[in-house]
């Protein structure tokens, strides 16, 4: 589905991956506030998809939702071709940033941790963006931007992620080989990492139960968990020429949580 409330064709265009729930979701609507149209990916639920784009609508900027699991790079290439068919109906070519939030969450442990999700969790979070990246990289603007995804359990440790902290870690080394191999083009790369977030990921376990709140909370030196509206305007920031000269960095966006 996409919207069109008559934004110009030279406006600014973000493909941004699990744009329908969550970070994701935040993310396209900041943007969109900002004047951004978006193509962004959902992976099964379409009615949350079409939600989002109604409500870009609203903030005045267009979007459009394409159906992607970054876990099955094999689709890349149809989805590249899919991606340009999209472009063409916001009037462009090639699109200006790239963010590569969609995720999706393991609770192993090292004792029980195994092969099957080791491997599916380094298909969406590490080979998933790297090859996206790599198919998109024509696609892409010279002087446009990039924002991974990390985690704060990139930078301190936690029962139950064992897998899912180390494959952010190398989101983030990753990201700083991006930004150099990408910096003859102009294209700035970057990596946000959240802390504890109140959303679905997870089962909803920050967001539903009490006790890991308030847990999060106590470790968190602004008092509570995050929400997804305190990462979505960080993303868009840093796509935005405010932050044109900030390149290679990792943010934390975690209201001081373990420090």
């Amino acid at each position: 589905m996409a919207t069109n409330n008559g934004n110009q064709a030279n406006a600014k265009i973000a493909v941004v991956t699990g744009g329908s729930r969550g970070i994701g979701r935040d993310a396209v609507l900041r943007l969109a506030s900002r004047g951004v149209d978006s193509i962004f990916t959902y992976n099964a639920n379409r009615a949350e998809a079409d939600k989002v784009c109604a409500l870009a609508a609203e903030a005045g900027a267009r979007a459009i939702a394409l159906q992607l699991d970054v876990g099955n790079a094999g689709t890349f290439g149809d989805f590249a071709a899919r991606l340009k068919e999209a472009l063409a109906q916001l009037g462009a070519q090639r699109f200006d940033y790239l963010v590569n939030n969609a995720g999706t969450s393991s609770a192993a442990t090292l004792a029980a941790g195994t092969e099957a999700e080791l491997d599916a969790q380094f298909a969406v979070h590490f080979k998933g963006p790297f090859l996206l990246t790599q198919t998109l990289l024509p696609l892409i603007n010279d002087g446009g931007r990039i924002v991974n995804i990390s985690s704060g359990l990139a930078r301190f440790a936690f029962p139950g992620r064992a897998i899912y902290g180390p494959m952010k870690a190398a989101v983030e080394a990753l990201t700083r080989y991006m930004a150099l191999e990408l910096g003859p083009r102009r294209i700035a790369v970057n990596v946000v990492a959240p802390g504890a977030i109140a959303t679905d990921f997870s089962g909803g376990m920050v967001r539903d139960n009490p006790q890991v709140n308030q847990a999060i909370a106590e470790h968190t030196a602004l008092g509570r968990a995050g929400l997804p509206g305190d990462v979505g305007p960080v993303i868009a920031g840093l796509l935005s020429d405010e932050f044109g000269w900030v390149n290679a960095q990792r943010i934390e966006v975690a209201g001081g949580m373990h420090i």
